[in-house]
């Protein structure tokens, strides 16, 4: 019996994209070989990478528009270290709102001046600071819009009159926002798009060329986009699961589409942590997340009950983050509304045994 997934990734993705993948596994395209044992500049592979690009820009609303996407490797975690490395000349801004944003932050220390605009450590990262203003003579602010682990989103698009940078490893797709403001957006595709192994990035080709140090070629922009994301062997599965899970959304209807959902379960779920006397939520309720819902017991000498009644509903990936405790419910976009539903009868369950 397939799990209720909410892990917070790797995560759960279509099984029709599951179905698709596996057979490509075996014989891809017909040709009597596994898609993960032809080479990487067969014509039959270059389309998926083409696919894959094209429909990341198409669904972002940004094609035609001066951007390309790449398929990288290592993860949003090198994106800390690239973006620096890229765009960072000077001095650069960054909005700290979680464990994420804090990496980043501490790799762009070694390039520049860091300027920190604003930090919610203060309270445990539960909230988005707000009010805080950025230097204008800086070369780019950096934020993070969904953190997984403390459950916030940003909710705005900010607009400072600098490059704005964008992790949205976490929530990327599963929003409307105007993507056009920012200039360089990364993502790793274990959330929302794919199996771990790549890494998406929207580029705005204008924002590169101006730092005055010499960028390693696995670490600059250009050479990957002057090489179409094969400058070296890319991680091909990944890609391509990656590329029918964009194809998936498409045919959903895209972003507009699965924002409606996803706040369907968002709403879902949010409403009995605030109406079920045993729970509380950890994030304040203006930032709360729509991916990741994170909460608390209202007595912790009832967690075994708890825990036993959520397990027994064949719930998955329910335990929070460490730093944090209690519970996190991721919601991607690939997960079904009755999973949800699932849970709040657990949740309910819980109440009346409690």
């Amino acid at each position: 019996m397939k799990k209720h997934n909410f892990s917070a990734g790797p995560c759960i993705l279509p099984q029709e994209v599951f179905q698709k993948a596996s057979e490509a596994i075996i014989d891809f395209n017909g040709l009597g070989l596994s898609l993960i044992e032809i080479s990487h500049r067969d014509k039959n592979f270059i389309e998926v990478m083409d696919n894959a690009q094209n429909l990341a820009l198409e669904l972002l609303g940004l094609e035609n528009k001066g951007y390309k996407a790449l398929f990288l490797q290592g993860g949003a975690s090198t994106q800390f270290l690239n973006i620096a490395y890229n765009l960072l000349n000077e001095k650069a801004a960054y909005l700290n709102t979680g464990t994420w944003a804090s990496k980043a932050i501490k790799e762009a220390k070694l390039f520049g001046e860091l300027i920190e605009v604003a930090s919610s450590k203060d309270q445990n990262f539960n909230y988005i600071p707000k009010g805080f203003s950025v230097p204008s003579d800086v070369d780019y602010l950096h934020v993070t819009t969904n953190n997984t682990i403390f459950g916030t989103q940003i909710k705005q698009d900010y607009d400072f009159g600098v490059p704005l940078v964008a992790d949205m490893s976490s929530d990327i797709f599963s929003c409307q926002r105007d993507f056009s403001k920012y200039d360089v957006i990364y993502a790793g595709a274990q959330k929302n798009m794919g199996p771990a192994g790549t890494t998406l990035v929207v580029v705005k080709e204008d924002v590169l060329g101006k730092v005055e140090r010499v960028i390693p070629s696995m670490l600059d922009y250009q050479v990957h986009i002057d090489k179409d994301s094969m400058f070296n062997t890319p991680p091909v599965f990944a890609v391509y699961v990656s590329m029918l899970t964009l194809q998936w959304l498409k045919d959903l209807g895209g972003i507009q589409a699965i924002e409606k959902i996803n706040q369907e379960k968002a709403d879902l779920l949010y409403d009995e942590i605030d109406r079920n006397p045993l729970f509380k939520g950890f994030a304040a309720t203006e930032d709360r997340s729509n991916m990741n819902a994170t909460f608390n017991l209202t007595d912790d000498t009832t967690k075994d009950i708890f825990d036993s009644l959520w397990k027994e509903a064949n719930i998955n990936g329910l335990n929070g983050h460490r730093s944090v405790g209690g519970y996190r419910a991721s919601m991607y976009n690939a997960l079904p509304l009755n999973s949800v539903e699932v849970l709040v009868q657990a949740m309910q369950e819980f109440e009346k045994r409690a």
